[in-house]
């Protein structure tokens, strides 16, 4: 294209892509504007008797888990959130697939370990869909209410890599005394300025938390399931299993979580965002870690926009009140406004590139526009894409930090890249399945779960952690901190003094630690085994060699292991090592084998 033809029609695209720009931006403040107009005719309430009565009862919760290849992490993450949730009337139901052993392995062992913790098998290989796995860990759920006699009044949702916040059960059990749906804030897990891509994660998630999920509540819209936190009523599963021929939810639906909201929604139930609150144990919100590479994230993100804003349109169309149909106009908008974006910085890019360049050679800069209405529209649109960058800085501050929501610019630039990436993806791969006749199948997310150091803040004290479980008295529990004096270690008090008996202190501490706890035969450990690490590491950190199995080397001890411990043991071993928590008898039995 010549320089004059360019100097011709760009004036035309440039007006038309400012245009676009700033009616997006317009929508984009409606949320905010519902959110201040909300918050300013609002009071804040004030807690009454009667729900503060409710807390004290607890609903008997199941946690559905639906697992493919996640024998990683389901581990760390069945352990954690058992030492750290503030509730105890709940059970684990993990689903895993017959062709995915380790999976199986891992949530047997579980199982093995807590009581209230049960495995789901589904029938036929996998992966099928999330929406599949978990219409089999409710058949699992109903054959276990009928051989145990009792009855789940809630069922939350999570995935096996979430760290489940100590009050959130709470939360949900109180809510659930007015609404049917209860939704957990979610939130990504703090990480460095240098992990670009879950940064965005952390940006996009702090103002969708703050700001369009809670808009979602003031404007009496349906609340999408965000797939984890969410607490369901049982008799809305009990209703979709009776319209479905007994599946809870569709098998053929990516996101059955986001389907499921709005069915709730179309069917009178009441549901509840539970806003975004602060305690001492941080965000009331379920954290986890979202993916890192940007291979991952558009895969995600794919089966996202695949799901939210193709599948959901073809299968629920536009149908609804007003309320409804603008927020499904929200969450389909970005298989316009992604490309749309994307356009547009490619354009800033080249332009300042030019402009640069212009300056340079002490040449006209060719993007130059003299047309003041098309400057005036250039310079609305610029100010409205700024407030709304201040906008996402203010939330990603609020939650995270402010230093790390100076770089939410450079980052909104690398989010719009997968998110323009992911739009094309999701409608290459949505033409393709139904060119073919293929059914869309889920897209594995790799997780990852938080390290035990990232994990601390949640964690309860054991004194706490003896009397919930009925091993004190708050009565005991007061007289015994008394008696101790200060550097004391409660366990070593508890087992001298004979409060509790070494089996007792082991459970809880296990209880409170999320560290697996069991029994070791010393007759059949191998003495090349016991023997495979120096023997001035059992000195120094506690620990011996039991087992070898799968390619990893377990080690037992009667004390929660430092945090340095397995990259110490990396000098010594090349194998992944597993710490098994035993009783202090037990351990004195291992010790005689060195």
């Amino acid at each position: 294209m010549s320089l004059p033809q360019f100097s011709f029609i760009w004036p035309s695209i440039l007006a038309v892509l400012a245009l676009l720009l700033l009616l997006s931006g317009i929508d984009d403040l409606i949320p905010v504007i519902i959110c201040v107009k909300h918050w300013l005719k609002t009071r804040k309430p004030s807690g009454s008797a009667i729900l503060q009565e409710l807390l004290k009862a607890e609903r008997r919760i199941a946690i559905f888990v639906p697992c493919w290849k996640e024998s990683e992490v389901i581990g760390n993450m069945v352990r954690h959130n058992m030492a750290a949730i503030c509730y105890s009337n709940f059970d684990f139901f993990l689903g895993a697939y017959p062709n995915d052993e380790p999976t199986l392995r891992a949530a047997d062992r579980l199982a093995e370990s807590f009581r209230n913790v049960h495995v789901a098998g589904c029938p036929h290989p996998g992966p099928t869909s999330k929406a599949d796995c978990l219409n089999w860990i409710y058949q699992r759920m109903l054959l276990y209410e009928e051989e145990h006699g009792v009855y789940f009044d809630t069922i939350v949702l999570h995935d096996a890599e979430d760290l489940i916040h100590p009050e959130a059960l709470a939360v949900i059990n109180r809510e659930r005394s007015r609404y049917a749906m209860v939704q957990m804030p979610v939130l990504p897990l703090a990480t460095s300025l240098k992990d670009f891509t879950h940064g965005i994660y952390c940006d996009e998630f702090a103002e969708f938390q703050i700001i369009d999920m809670a808009a979602r509540q003031f404007s009496g819209s349906f609340i999408p399931s965000n797939g984890v936190g969410t607490g369901f009523a049982r008799e809305i599963l009990e209703e979709l299993a009776r319209e479905r021929g007994n599946r809870v939810f569709d098998p053929a639906s990516l996101t059955e979580d986001y389907e499921i909201g709005l069915h709730v929604h179309q069917c009178g139930y009441r549901q509840l965002f539970s806003p975004l609150k602060c305690s001492d144990k941080g965000w009331i919100a379920t954290r986890e870690y979202f993916p890192r590479k940007i291979r991952s994230a558009i895969r995600q993100r794919t089966r996202w926009v695949t799901g939210i804003a193709l599948q959901c349109w073809e299968r629920s169309g536009w149908r609804g009140s007003w309320r409804t149909r603008y927020w499904f106009w929200r969450d389909r908008k970005g298989l316009l406004s992604n490309p749309l974006t994307f356009v547009t910085n490619l354009v800033f890019i080249i332009g300042a590139t030019d402009w640069v360049a212009s300056i340079t050679e002490q040449r006209p800069w060719q993007f130059a526009i003299a047309n003041p209405r098309i400057v005036a529209l250039c310079a609305a649109t610029l100010a409205l894409q700024s407030l709304r960058i201040a906008i996402r800085m203010i939330c990603v501050g609020r939650i995270f930090d402010y230093v790390f929501a100076l770089a939410v610019p450079a980052r909104m630039f690398h989010g719009n890249m997968i998110n323009c990436a992911a739009s094309f993806a999701a409608m290459c791969r949505y033409a393709s399945a139904r060119l073919h006749g293929r059914p869309l199948v889920w897209i594995k997310t790799e997780h990852s779960y938080p390290s035990r150091d990232a994990l601390l803040m949640h964690r309860r004290e054991l004194a706490d952690v003896l009397v919930s479980s009925g091993y004190l008295t708050e009565q005991l529990r007061l007289q015994v901190q008394a008696e101790m004096r200060p550097g004391d270690d409660l366990g070593d008090f508890l087992l001298a003094n004979n409060i509790i008996s070494d089996d007792d202190l082991c459970k809880a501490i296990s209880l409170q630690s999320g560290v697996p706890a069991a029994r070791i035969e010393p007759r059949h450990v191998r003495k090349g085994v016991v023997r495979s690490l120096p023997a001035h590491v059992e000195r120094r950190f506690g620990i011996v060699p039991f087992e070898l199995q799968d390619g990893r080397l377990f080690v037992a001890g009667s004390r929660v292991p430092p945090l340095n411990l397995f990259e110490e043991l990396k000098n010594f071993t090349r194998l992944p090592v597993e710490f098994q928590l035993v009783t202090r008898r037990n351990y004195e039995e291992l010790r005689k084998l060195l």
